[in-house]
């Protein structure tokens, strides 16, 4: 008898609606960033992640469309596990992560005296990798 494959991406996931970061009075996420990993940029306000920023989760869904008119919110995986894609420093099974390239996570540094207080930037438990792909992580 063989080990069944682990589909752990939808385990447990904790969601919350935040509102979405504009430039120039236009949303800064699309309907293309949905999976895409996402940052706090103002109170209960994000944006896609870039290098070196903290994780909040990763982008599940956007109300309304690209191409509707309206005030648009996004929900957003805060907890449990998911998959997001990755950029390099490719992160490793084990290790925590912070923001990568548009919308990737990457290996989190080591813990220097730059970290924020209350200690690392790093988040998250890498519980898998898929080469340069993605990986699966619990956001814990």
């Amino acid at each position: 008898m063989t080990i069944r494959d682990q589909h752990l991406d939808t385990v447990a996931p904790v969601l919350a609606t935040f509102y979405i970061h504009q430039t120039d009075s236009v949303d800064d996420l699309k309907d293309d960033d949905i999976g895409s990993a996402v940052t706090l940029t103002d109170s209960n306000e994000i944006g896609l992640i870039s290098n070196g920023d903290l994780l909040l989760g990763k982008l599940i869904s956007l109300t309304l469309t690209d191409a509707d008119n309206g005030d648009r919110l996004a929900t957003v995986q805060l907890g449990g596990i998911c998959r997001l894609p990755v950029s390099a420093t490719v992160p490793e099974v084990g290790d925590r992560v912070v923001g990568g390239a548009d919308g990737a996570v990457r290996q989190a540094p080591a813990l220097t005296g730059y970290d924020p207080a209350g200690g690392s930037i790093g988040r998250g438990t890498v519980l898998a990798a898929n080469g340069t792909t993605d990986c699966v992580i619990l956001l814990n």
